[in-house]
């Protein structure tokens, strides 16, 4: 394989990884605004505590479409590991996301609906940057090579998994 073509599929790899992460990501968002707006108007909670529950509502429901969904095919031997990077990072999103809230809502008193929704947005895409960076990173690590090809003919060893009518060469 030439240089060129490894770095197209290096490249290839990565958007499709991006893609999914943005499609996980993306729920969380509309989780995230939805319960902070909810919950912005039907309690009293202030602002910036408002936003916290709705952030740790997303990261649950984040974490199960990052597994399932766009990390589906990475280790998943080390679950215990993997959780609690992924909640230690989580904390460290949530503290850059709703720091950037109680930033504009107590530093500059911008605290009307619309001023808070703009503020949470901003905090979620720079604390987004940083999740992508350690999720990929240190959470949901790639399979050595070695172990992803064993896995990948185990999955093809296993005749009940051909689709109805197919054979093996």
């Amino acid at each position: 394989m030439s240089e060129r073509s490894a770095l197209r599929s290096r490249l290839e790899a990565l958007t499709r990884e991006i893609v999914k992460f943005g499609a996980v990501g993306g729920a969380g968002v509309v989780v995230n605004f939805a319960v902070f707006n909810l919950v912005r108007h039907l309690t009293e909670l202030p602002v910036v505590r408002a936003s916290i529950v709705a952030t740790v509502v997303a990261t649950v429901t984040n974490y199960v479409g990052y597994r399932y969904f766009a990390y589906r095919d990475r280790d998943k031997r080390g679950r215990t590991r993997e959780l609690t990077l992924f909640l230690l990072f989580s904390v460290v999103g949530l503290v850059i996301e709703n720091g950037i809230l109680y930033t504009a809502t107590y530093g500059f008193d911008w605290d009307s609906p619309l001023q808070s929704n703009v503020f949470k947005f901003l905090g979620i895409g720079i604390a987004t940057l940083f999740r992508f960076w350690s999720y990929r990173t240190w959470v949901f690590q790639a399979l050595p090579a070695r172990e992803a090809v064993e896995t990948a003919e185990s999955f093809l060893a296993d005749g009940s998994r051909l689709p109805s009518g197919a054979t093996r060469k």
